[in-house]
């Protein structure tokens, strides 16, 4: 049956704005003025009175990590923890929870140092308060850093004698060799890999909280930013089960064999099946801005005297990637939180498609301080730019104080981006932030910090251009533009409903603005 929806805010966020949209078949069959559209509708139809509620494509999610929201859905929650006593007591209650099990492991995701009374990482001392008998593991809101209770440091054989892995840091008691339950970056691993095997891994549940959290906020276009064999796996045996309801990009890491992996699931490598591909390649350049290992060109103003933060990659390695998803015209998408990983993967980049000119599309992923002169550079490529804007408020104020005023107030330069023709979306690495795209296009409008200072005025854009960012912009990434991110005839019924137009209310109020239902391809996939 055919759908028409009419009186109501539409915004097609390319062309002018019409009266009435027409669906059938999943597509959008005509759009324009409501005696038109109704004409062209066939005897059957349904049509939806929008009652001034505003319609608009659905949005697309340009970065984030699917399988990993859907794990730390069954992990202890610290994001509201504001002291060591409270992330004790989270993971007590957590613990009593589950049956006690000298083969248990207690995991808390979502604790941020930054905001916690005590202003430090919890050591290994704390955590032993929580338990002393099974390993506990926590993550970082950043999920770039972690911590371990004593338990864990021993069955990861991390001791006085272990060196710190190449792009990775193991915190120490004082300046003495013995590890104080502190991991960074790689070191993260050597934790993480001691408790995987005691963790319940309920397939079920995880896929069902995975993509929720995406679709009840509006968003039909899912990414899975880091896939390794794992997700993989779990993400065909959803295809296979016709489980997603969203359609959902994975890129493989290429430094976890992306290459192999592509090989073992060529049914997904560049198109949907069952919802589901794998759109190109994934890098990681280096670590956390507001945790202070992002690779900066200058030194943070905070902490030990020049520290710079450090590579994931020697330029020897990031040129063999790089060159290997050239040949094989493959996007590749890098994590660049620090200017000088921005200036490593732009230098290498440009240096491996000197001879190579055809539309590949790369991302430079987060950019939070990318410099002017390298927003010239991406513009040429050209590069996309997917930002993660959420930072202005999330740590607006922290990177104030790790950078100073001028680079604290330049963090996430969309303004600039977009005035030197440089293609931006938004994106909230969730679970890192949740994939609220609403808010990322109030942070663009405003760029406020939780304290309420502006940050960084000049970069402020205009609502229509951050509500193409988090649509038409963020198609584009994915070689989409030509079926979704607008409403136009012949594209997708994307669609998502607002109880409110973001152009029409106050800028402060467009995070508030709440969403009623999602549409994909002309089926209601949520409705509040």
């Amino acid at each position: 049956m055919e759908k028409l929806y009419f009186n109501g805010k539409i915004i097609p966020i390319t062309g002018s704005e019409p009266e009435a949209v027409l669906v059938s078949g999943g597509k959008i069959k005509k759009t324009g003025k409501l005696e038109d559209v109704r004409a062209a509708a066939s005897g059957s139809r349904e049509e939806t009175d929008l009652q001034g509620k505003c319609l608009m494509p659905s949005f697309i999610d340009s970065h984030s990590h699917m399988v990993m929201n859907g794990k730390m859905s069954a992990f202890a929650d610290l994001t509201s923890c504001s002291s060591f006593e409270q992330i004790i007591a989270v993971l007590k209650e957590y613990i009593a929870g589950r049956p006690a099990s000298e083969r248990g492991a207690a995991i808390g995701y979502g604790y941020d140092h930054n905001f916690l009374k005590e202003k430090r990482h919890p050591d290994r001392f704390v955590l032993d308060k929580a338990s002393r008998e099974i390993p506990v593991l926590l993550i970082h809101i950043s999920a770039h850093m972690a911590c371990a209770n004593s338990m864990l440091l021993k069955l990861s054989g991390i001791d006085e004698n272990t060196g710190n892995p190449p792009g990775g840091l193991i915190g120490r008691i004082g300046e003495g060799p013995e590890p104080d339950g502190y991991l960074e970056e790689a070191a993260m691993a050597l934790a993480q890999k001691a408790v995987q095997s005691r963790l319940p891994y309920h397939t079920d549940r995880i896929a069902e909280r995975m993509q929720e959290d995406y679709i009840k906020r509006g968003i039909t276009t899912i990414q899975e930013g880091a896939a390794a064999e794992t997700e993989l796996k779990l993400l065909k045996w959803m295809a296979d089960t016709h489980q997603l309801k969203a359609d959902v990009a994975a890129y493989p890491l290429l430094t976890a064999q992306g290459a192999e992996l592509i090989k073992r699931y060529p049914d997904f490598d560049g198109n949907y099946c069952g919802r589901l591909k794998i759109g190109g390649y994934k890098l990681i350049l280096d670590g956390s801005p507001q945790g202070i290992t992002a690779l900066m060109s200058e030194p943070y103003s905070e902490g030990e005297k020049g520290y710079c933060g450090y590579p994931y990659l020697e330029d020897w390695e990031v040129e063999k990637y790089v060159m290997q998803a050239v040949k094989e015209k493959r996007q590749l998408l890098a994590h660049c939180n620090g200017d000088a990983a921005s200036e490593q993967f732009l230098r290498i980049y440009e240096k491996c498609t000197a001879e190579n000119k055809e539309d590949l599309r790369p991302v430079m992923v987060h950019c939070q301080t990318v410099r002017k002169d390298q927003i010239d550079r991406m513009a040429v490529i050209p590069m996309i730019a997917s930002v993660f804007i959420g930072h202005v408020w999330y740590w607006g104020d922290i990177h104030l104080r790790n950078f100073g005023k001028y680079r604290g107030e330049y963090i996430s330069p969309v303004k600039d981006a977009v005035g030197c023709g440089v293609i931006v979306n938004f994106h909230q690495d969730t679970p890192v932030t949740k994939p609220d795209m609403l808010h990322s296009v109030w942070c663009a409008v405003n760029r406020i910090s939780r304290s309420g200072k502006i940050i960084g005025k000049e970069q402020r854009i205009s609502v229509g251009a951050a509500l193409k960012a988090v649509t038409y912009n963020a198609a584009y990434q994915y070689f989409e533009e030509d079926i979704k991110g607008s409403i136009e005839e012949g594209k997708n019924a994307d669609f998502v409903m607002l109880d409110r137009s973001p152009l029409e209310v106050p800028p402060l109020e467009i995070k508030d603005i709440e969403v009623l239902e999602t549409i994909k391809e002309g089926e209601t996939i949520y409705k509040a």
